[in-house]
């Protein structure tokens, strides 16, 4: 198959995509059409059908998988995919992995490293903590490993949410080697949970939408609780640590209006907020770099920088 981010102007596809989305407009001229978002591993792609009616086109709905014919155009800038025909996949036409963005690292080798952390940290009632979580609990480990960390902006992939939490764990590890007063127990294991709740918050792949809950309550509210129970189940987990380690959790977005109920009142807490942010605007900054056209210096204003944004060039 050729990817999307393979596709040029003119060319004519005879290829499977995912429907990401389809909806169903009016034209100005008064005419129904088709609006799709198709999907493989490596981009999204607009695609029109415009005459709905032309036989070419048969029944099909978000997240199938459908065999496209069709030209590639561009339209104001932007690459558009005119369909011609498309059908619904039979199971066994495709590959999912084909069509599902995963992250640059094995997920096996990921949590391998994952288990490594939770094995530095020796407060038992932490370690006890992170067990429950990631050893003993086989369906929260296997959702884990497998999320993203977001819709969009930056690791919304598979295996997302596991990059993410390593990348700000180790970026922890490394404060608390800096900065001596710092508990890294305390520290490692807020890494390690901040954004547990994304398990809840955003549906798997290839959906990776907002769950209800994730509307109404968020992922930093979830986590919480969700770390709030599992304490409630060791015994003689101290309350000061419970504390402590929830309110890094309730802080790790830093401001109010970032969503964080709290601001951090702990220096653990503002490490895991300078580690989140850190990691996930580098990591936004990657896919911009990695998706600009190649001979792009300057890759136009981007809202989470507040900047009109420019490869390094010398």
């Amino acid at each position: 198959m050729k990817y999307i981010n393979e596709l040029r102007e003119g060319e004519i596809t005879h290829d499977i995509y995912l429907c990401k989305q389809v909806q169903s407009l009016v034209a100005k001229n008064g005419k129904n059409y088709l609006s799709i978002m198709l999907q493989d591993k490596t981009g999204m792609l607009d695609a029109k059908v415009w005459d709905v009616n032309s036989g070419g086109i048969e029944d099909f709905e978000a997240l199938d998988y459908i065999y496209v014919e069709g030209e590639v155009t561009v339209f104001q800038g932007t690459m558009q995919l005119k369909c011609r025909r498309i059908r619904k996949c039979r199971e066994g036409e495709y590959d999912p992995s084909d069509y599902l963005p995963y992250s640059r690292f094995g997920l096996d080798v990921m949590f391998k490293k994952l288990t490594d952390y939770i094995g530095m940290v020796k407060e038992p009632h932490l370690r006890k903590l992170l067990e429950s979580f990631f050893i003993e609990d086989k369906e929260f480990s296997d959702a884990f490993k497998k999320h993203s960390a977001a819709k969009s902006v930056h690791h919304g992939f598979v295996g997302g949410l596991l990059e993410h939490t390593l990348s700000v764990t180790s970026l922890c590890i490394k404060y608390a080697e800096q900065y001596s007063y710092l508990n890294r127990d305390l520290l490692i294991t807020a890494a390690l949970c901040h954004d547990i709740g994304k398990t809840k918050e955003l549906s798997e792949m290839p959906l990776n939408d907002y769950t209800d809950d994730g509307n109404l309550l968020g992922h930093i509210v979830m986590g919480y609780e969700m770390v709030g129970q599992k304490i409630a189940e060791i015994e003689g987990f101290p309350h000061a640590l419970g504390s402590m380690l929830r309110h890094c959790i309730l802080s790790h977005h830093g401001e109010f209006e970032f969503g964080s109920p709290k601001k951090p009142a702990l220096a653990e807490a503002i490490a895991l907020h300078f580690a989140d942010n850190l990691d996930a605007k580098m990591e936004t900054m990657r896919e911009l770099l990695e998706s600009a056209d190649y001979n792009a210096e300057w890759l136009g204003f981007q809202r989470l920088f507040d900047s009109n944004m420019r490869k390094t060039t010398f």
